[in-house]
């Protein structure tokens, strides 16, 4: 499915299904501290029913899916739940999916304790989907968003990829991170109120195929190049990588979580 927002990469339209096989292999790469962050704010256990919203291939349900809670993954893209499904299901879990944008979500009202929205909140129509939050939660409830990106200015391998992402796609408007809390567009005041937010910084380990599958997998490469544009990419990606970095190296990461209670 085309997706274009004129506030996201100059308007240049992307699709996440055309990147869901390396989406799959290359981005479920959080580390332990990120989920356990989650744990320790007593979320997404068990207990609890949780939606992940913008859920991709099920990254966030199926790493937590062993701290008990009861999961429900949703996203725009077809392809990215084909994959979610399939992968949970070798895995032997039971969290129930379906493809459909967070604008149309139609859950009854009070069905979740915790919703989750993992690298995906500046998509959303935050208008129209803040009170849906709210009333899909039950009282007491918790929304949770979940932010993790790499460090350019800090990190040497980063910035080499990130300078040749740009070459191809120089509108691409996920370059040149900083750290950060999280930003909450006011609308979601209204329905929610601030509870928690954390930002710290993580190593992210990768080898040179793991990682070149990884920034394969963004917006700016795999979901918005074409066919002849992606080949020369990959060329010129792979080149630096084995010019500049070793086999196994890690790449400096900030994450941020940002904790909102229902109103």
């Amino acid at each position: 499915m085309l997706i274009s927002n004129e506030k996201i990469d100059g308007g240049k339209e992307f699709d996440w299904g055309r990147t869901s096989d390396d989406y799959a292999r290359f981005r479920d790469i959080y580390p332990e501290i990120f989920y356990q962050k989650i744990i320790r704010r007593g979320l997404c256990v068990e207990g609890q029913d949780v939606l992940d919203i913008g859920t991709g291939t099920g990254v966030l349900p199926r790493n937590m899916y062993r701290f008990g809670a009861k999961w429900t993954g949703t996203d725009i893209s077809p392809e990215q739940i084909a994959a979610a499904v399939r992968l949970s299901r070798e895995a032997g879990m039971d969290i129930r999916y379906s493809a459909k944008p967070a604008e149309e979500l139609d859950f009854p009202d009070g069905s979740f304790d915790v919703i989750t929205a993992c690298q995906c909140f500046w998509y959303f129509d935050h208008q129209r989907v803040m009170p849906m939050l709210r009333n899909f939660l039950r009282p007491g409830g918790r929304l949770l968003i979940l932010y993790m990106a790499w460090l350019p200015f800090e990190d040497e391998i980063a910035a080499a990829s990130e300078e040749i992402v740009l070459k191809y796609s120089p509108g691409w408007s996920g370059a040149g991170e900083t750290r950060k809390p999280i930003g909450i567009p006011d609308v979601t005041f209204d329905y929610f109120e601030p509870e928690y937010h954390e930002e710290y910084d993580l190593p992210v380990p990768f080898t040179r195929e793991s990682w070149h599958g990884r920034m394969k997998a963004c917006r700016g490469v795999g979901a918005s190049l074409s066919g002849e544009e992606l080949t020369a990419w990959e060329s010129e990606h792979w080149r630096m990588l084995t010019e500049r970095a070793p086999e196994n190296f890690s790449v400096l990461h900030y994450a941020a979580m940002t904790v909102l209670a229902r109103k």
